[in-house]
Formats: structure tokens, sequence, C-alpha cells
């Protein structure tokens, strides 16, 4: 297990090179115009504006994707755009690659971040691996799996903090964590720990937005376990453009249910509970 541990983490070291911890916001708004309802008179007959907030790490900044459009978010802008009862849709993306959840507590200070998440309908989270990351720097000459296990509590008070600040702003938003992935899945299989770690921190995650109101787990590592390198960047660690595209996919699945969301710019979204524990 030691062994195994130390080996991954000279190459997430490798991989993660690139990955620097300047504190510059990375922000951007887009802005899309969907269609008008044709039924009458239900909620979705006039349009409705739509605000989302994305906040987190290098998946919420985008890193790989060759666009340099926010990796996930302009995917997502696309089928939002589209949906009944929606007529425009605002991104605000706050994401910072290299951020933790104590990071992202500070970040959640700023007046811009604060003044955007009062007027959203929607703040959509990617946070964790940083954490698991600082948990191998830290115990490299004790890499075992009750220490990730010690860390993780931690990690949890943290996440909840990050939940309770944001419901602070705006007590009526939707919250969306999206889950932890192993990108060293297809070249490592045989380290099964990693695995386990990464599973773990997501049950954590599920437990977390178990405990909140208005709030939805999204899990993609199944993506990246089914598919591998095929959705990864040059670094082998971040998603590529295919990766970012499959993400949203999954969250706009996950936020829709199926259905239309006639009342997400109120606060409600569409919540399959039997999801939130997959």
């Amino acid at each position: 297990m030691k062994k195994h541990l130390m080996t991954l983490f000279i190459i997430m070291l490798i991989f993660q090179a690139g990955c620097s911890m300047q504190d510059q916001f990375h922000h951007h708004s887009i802005r899309t115009v969907g269609t008008v309802s044709k039924e009458y008179p239900s909620s979705n007959f006039i349009p409705k504006h739509m605000n989302v907030v994305s906040i987190g790490d290098s998946l919420t900044e985008g890193v790989g994707d060759t666009n340099k459009q926010g990796g996930y978010l302009p995917y997502l802008q696309t089928q939002l755009e589209a949906l009944k009862g929606i007529k425009s849709a605002d991104f605000d993306n706050y994401g910072k690659k290299g951020n933790r959840t104590e990071q992202l507590l500070k970040r959640l200070q700023k007046v811009e971040v604060q003044e955007s998440i009062e007027q959203a309908d929607i703040v959509i989270i990617t946070i964790g691996g940083n954490d698991v990351m600082k948990v191998f720097r830290e115990n490299i000459n004790n890499l075992q799996l009750d220490v990730f296990q010690a860390e993780k509590e931690e990690y949890r008070i943290k996440l909840q903090q990050i939940f309770d600040t944001i419901k602070s702003y705006n007590a009526d938003v939707g919250i969306i964590l999206v889950g932890l992935y192993n990108p060293f899945n297809t070249w490592f299989s045989d380290i099964t720990e990693v695995n386990e770690i990464i599973h773990s921190w997501n049950e954590v995650n599920i437990e977390v937005v178990g405990e909140n109101n208005q709030a939805l787990f999204v899990g993609i590592d199944d993506l990246f376990l089914d598919q591998g390198d095929a959705l990864l960047y040059d670094d082998f660690f971040h998603p590529n453009d295919k990766g970012y595209q499959l993400m949203a996919d999954r969250i706009f699945e996950k936020i829709t249910n199926g259905e239309t969301l006639s009342s997400l710019t109120e606060g409600n979204f569409i919540v399959d509970e039997k999801e939130t524990s997959s």
C-alpha cells in the first residue's frame, strides 16, 4: 500500500506541475437566450432569467479546456438555453486551480463572490481534489488509508462550512456539488487504494449534501472509470473538452431529472433522492 501510494504521489506531482497557486480570479460571464414555452397558463409561460455561480478549483476554472471558456460551463449553457421557461442564463465563474476547501472558504469572503451568490439561482461547486493531494504531500512518509480517513473528517467540516456560508448569503439558492474522480485509473488500475480513497471522500460529499436542503450531489467518477485517459487533457490529470462535455451532460441530467426546470429560478430544482446515494 505504502509503496503504491508513494509511486502515485510522484506521478501526481508531475501531472500537476502546471497548476500554480496564484490567487487571482478567473471570472467571465456567459449570457444565453432560450425559447418561450407555449403552454398556458403554466409557470413556463413567461420565460425567466437564470443566474448560475460556479466556484471551486481547476475543474471550475476549466484547466484542460482548449477553448478556455470555463470547462463544462459552455456545454451546460447550451443545454439550459434550450429549456422551456429559461429566457436567459448568466454564469459567473470563480474557479481557481489549486484551491482547497480552506482556500475556497476565504474566496467566499470576497465581496464580488458574495454579491454574485446573493443573486444566484444555483451555485455549482467542484472541490476536494486538492485536499486529497495535500494529504499525499504532507504524509509522504506515512501513506496509509487511515491517514486519509482522519483528514477526511476535517474535509467534511470545511465542506459544511462552505455550504453554510453560501446559505448565509442566499437561503433559497440551490447548491450542486460535483464529485471527485480518479484520473489514474487507466494506467494504474492495480493501485486499488486510490479508488477506495476517492469513493470514501465522495461518500462524505453525499452525506453533506444529504444534510442540506436544496442540495444535489453529481457523481462523475464513473465517467472517467469507463473511458479513462480518453477524457483527459495532455497533462493526464484534468478533463479534456470531451471530459468537460460529459461533466456538463451529467450535471444537466441530474438537475433536470428528465423534466423542464419550471421552478429552477425560484430556488427549487428537481431531485431524485435515489440518485443522491448512488
